[in-house]
Parts: C-alpha cells; sequence; structure tokens
C-alpha cells in the first residue's frame, strides 16, 4: 500500500466536500473543484477528515490510491488557500507585463511573446522583471508556469532566460583561449 495514503486528509472548517461514486466536489472560499474518482480506489469520509484506501489488493490499486489521496490533498489546500509560482526573468531588456487578458514579454527576440491566460489563472507583474501566477488548481499553476519558462530557458552560460524565483541555474565556464 501505499505509505502517502495511510495519511488522512484533513478539511478545514470553510471547506466542503461532496462525495458521489464517480466525482469528488470540493468548495472553498476560493472556488470549486472536480475530479473523477478512479474505479481502484476508496474515498471514506470521517467526521473532519477523507481517508483513501485502495479497492482491491492489486499494484495499480496501491499505487493510484496515494496518487488520489495527493490530488484529494492539493484540491483542499487549492479552495482553501490557493496556489501561486513565482517566475523572474534574468536578462538585458527582459519585461513581462499584462497586456488585458494576456501577458506580454520582451524575451530577446526580434517580436514580443502575448502569452493566452486561462480563466481560472490570475497573473501579475509586480515589477517588470517579475510574475507572480495564481490560482486554486495546483496543476494548472504549474501548467502556465512552465509554458512561460518555455518561451526562454534559464541558459548556462550567462544565466539568462525565465526562472522560477527558487531555482537555481549552475553557470559553465566559458571557454579559455
Amino acid at each position: 500500500m501505499s505509505r502517502i495514503s495511510k495519511y488522512p486528509v484533513e478539511i478545514p472548517g470553510k471547506v466542503e466536500i461532496s462525495l458521489t461514486d464517480a466525482k469528488v466536489t470540493v468548495k472553498g472560499p476560493l472556488g470549486e473543484l472536480h475530479h473523477v474518482i478512479n474505479s481502484d480506489v476508496k474515498i471514506e469520509r470521517n467526521e473532519n477528515a477523507l481517508q483513501v484506501r485502495p479497492a482491491n489488493n492489486s499494484k495499480q490499486a496501491k499505487a493510484m490510491s496515494g496518487t488520489m489521496r495527493s490530488l484529494l490533498a492539493n484540491m483542499v489546500e487549492g479552495v482553501a488557500k490557493g496556489f501561486e509560482k513565482k517566475l523572474t526573468l534574468v536578462g538585458v531588456g527582459y519585461r513581462a507585463q499584462m497586456d488585458g487578458k494576456n501577458l506580454n514579454l520582451n524575451l530577446g527576440y526580434s517580436h514580443s511573446i502575448l502569452h493566452n491566460i486561462p480563466q481560472d489563472i490570475k497573473i501579475e507583474t509586480p515589477s517588470a522583471t517579475e510574475i507572480l501566477i495564481k490560482g486554486i488548481d495546483k496543476q494548472k499553476v504549474g501548467q502556465v508556469a512552465a509554458e512561460v519558462r518555455a518561451y526562454r530557458k534559464p541558459e548556462p552560460y550567462k544565466g539568462k532566460g525565465v526562472r522560477y524565483s527558487d531555482e537555481v541555474v549552475i553557470l559553465k565556464e566559458a571557454k579559455k583561449k
């Protein structure tokens, strides 16, 4: 059995969870999330906690119990607190700014890049070289951050590019004459 699925998912007071046979819905102050329950997993609700158990003794069911528990914990945390990723632009002339519902990026190319923002994601630019991506769905926040970073990944010689704020880029030494 997955070790992580042994731990229950605590439900804060301001979060409501409704379980059906095939779907779980989590409502909170920041929004609402839905997820389809895998048939290899059983979810039991106690007073203020959810317990995830494998439906049978197969290897697949045991693995899915841990995955489902992590997804439920992320859903509960997302509707209660939300998630955010911070990106930093490193390079001369690299800028980011909001342009209506799009993110306008100048990353050293001959043209600027317009990135469409999904409807349930909020992006802020506190400064010209910082991007703050917020949302209730951890997977979508991470996906949008990865898409923005993919426009210009940090290069290993000068470190220029789009990087996560906590990312460490190890610089290579330049070629010697």
